[in-house]
């Protein structure tokens, strides 16, 4: 039965390859462990290995040919006792084979689904009940097989190496005969490439002396640009080939999931954040919110007229500090930076599967109860998803805490068309040094994400550093 070499899956991700080489032609006599040719991937030069003896009797696809489907015919080994000249495919009844053409269209060979294992090591076709296979080892990474042979060159004196590893030694005047390989079956590749550039000791007309068969690593070169399509994400066939079938369950996506993911991607994407973490001393807020919540007055059913929390005070100060920080009271509008008269800070409100970001308009001018009130209103009405529009969209800057779980500290993600966000975390009790000696405060971590078009280092620094003196003199809140 004739065994069929298709283009292998190199990985869950990969639809297509690049056939860089043939290392074998037709008529060649080929052995379990022979590499048969290499496959260029927008990530790595692979090799496709044979695991059977036999006659290589028919290359399908050309040397130097882009863009091969995943699963596509590329050769047809032969086994023994069959005619290499008049052997087919395997499943297509043994069909004489016509001559190759230079543009030889895809063969009629079933396709399978490309293998769902992140080190695909084997390929199938199906036919007559027979499976025939194409064995893939990676080159660029890979480290040799226990107890494998690293020879330095091939048959007929050839040197092994990657189409990579050849390229930058020809720019670089490197000798592969004097490189010691490090992939399969003594490969060399490019890192082998880049030690020796690193060494000295292989540029072309000097001593040929082998490398040290360790040779440190040196640093991988710049990353190359990713695909446009990358940018847009994995396929949810190429993400479930990650995993096995039966450990998961799929819940699929409500709008609200699919614009938080689309507006938080593209945030992460186009927004340089950077970001600026403080501690804040929390005592003297504690004990002004404590006073603040016995003087409130109550209703004619006996409930208290408001009742506040660290986060009204944290929106209060953001607020304020935005004022006293105008330049960073501002969004990125492309062509323009948008400065704004007062400060509207939003609150991220967690609710099942997403979140809104409620606008508390002109914070700097709200009292701390009225902040309080509209931020128990605005809460109750986001778990209900009752919010309007409008008192969602726009916004300069948001406060995210996350200290009721016990988080102390964390970064977020700037929520277009904002220019920062404020990350809050729990207040807990630290030894500091006061005057010299220990002392037990109360402190809490906030940290600032920043939209670098909007805000620089300094302008970001001020921004935080009015937010912190106010916290710890909440005082300046009420006046």
């Amino acid at each position: 039965m004739p065994i069929n070499v298709l283009m292998p899956a190199l990985s869950p991700t990969m639809e297509k390859g690049n056939l860089a080489k043939w290392l074998k032609k037709e008529g060649d006599a080929v052995k379990s462990g022979d590499v048969l040719a290499e496959i260029e991937t927008d990530k790595a030069t692979m090799e496709v290995e044979a695991i059977d003896e036999g006659i290589l009797a028919r290359i399908i696809v050309a040397e130097g040919t882009a863009d091969v489907p995943v699963n596509d015919l590329i050769a047809i080994i032969a086994s023994e006792g069959e005619d290499p000249k008049t052997v087919g495919a395997a499943g297509d009844g043994g069909a004489k084979a016509e001559a190759p053409k230079a543009d030889a269209p895809k063969t009629d060979a079933p396709k399978t689904d490309a293998p769902k294992s992140d080190t695909p090591a084997l390929n199938t076709t199906p036919g007559d009940g027979h499976k025939s296979y194409a064995r893939v080892d990676a080159a660029p990474d890979g480290a040799k097989p226990d107890g494998a042979a690293a020879p330095q060159a091939g048959q007929g004196g050839r040197i092994v190496a990657s189409p990579l590893a050849r390229r930058i030694a020809k720019l670089e005047g490197i000798d592969l005969s004097a490189v010691s390989g490090s992939g399969p079956h003594g490969r060399v590749i490019e890192r082998d490439v880049r030690a020796a550039i690193a060494g000295g000791s292989a540029k072309a007309g000097a001593p040929k002396t082998a490398a040290p068969a360790a040779a440190p690593a040196a640093a991988p070169a710049p990353a190359a640009p990713a695909p446009k399509a990358a940018a847009q994400g994995l396929t949810t066939d190429q993400v479930r080939g990650f995993y096995q079938k039966g450990t998961f369950e799929e819940v699929p996506l409500d709008g609200m999931r699919k614009t938080i993911a689309k507006r938080l991607t593209e945030a992460m994407q186009v927004a340089p954040h950077f970001y600026l973490t403080v501690d804040c001393e929390l005592d003297a807020l504690m004990a002004l919110r404590e006073q603040l919540n016995k003087s409130a007055g109550t209703t004619k059913d006996g409930k208290p007229l408001f009742k506040l929390s660290v986060n009204d005070f944290v929106i209060k100060a953001m607020g304020l500090a935005l004022m006293r920080v105008p330049a960073a009271n501002a969004v990125w509008a492309e062509d323009r930076i948008l400065r704004f008269n007062n400060a509207e800070v939003g609150v991220a409100v967690a609710i099942d599967g997403g979140l809104f970001t409620p606008v508390i308009r002109k914070a700097d001018q709200k009292t701390l109860s009225t902040i309080s009130n509209e931020m128990k209103d605005f809460a109750g009405r986001a778990r209900a998803k009752k919010l309007k529009p409008e008192e969602y969209q726009g916004g300069v800057t948001s406060v995210s805490n996350l200290g009721m779980f016990g988080i102390k500290h964390f970064t977020a993600v700037i929520n277009p068309p904002q220019s920062s966000i404020l990350a809050v975390g729990a207040g807990e009790k630290r030894v500091v040094v006061k005057d010299g000696a220990p002392a037990v405060v109360q402190v809490m971590t906030a940290t600032l994400s920043c939209d670098h078009r909007v805000l620089d280092g300094a302008l970001g620094a001020e921004l935080i550093s009015a937010f912190k003196s106010l916290i710890e003199h909440p005082m300046g809140m009420l006046v």
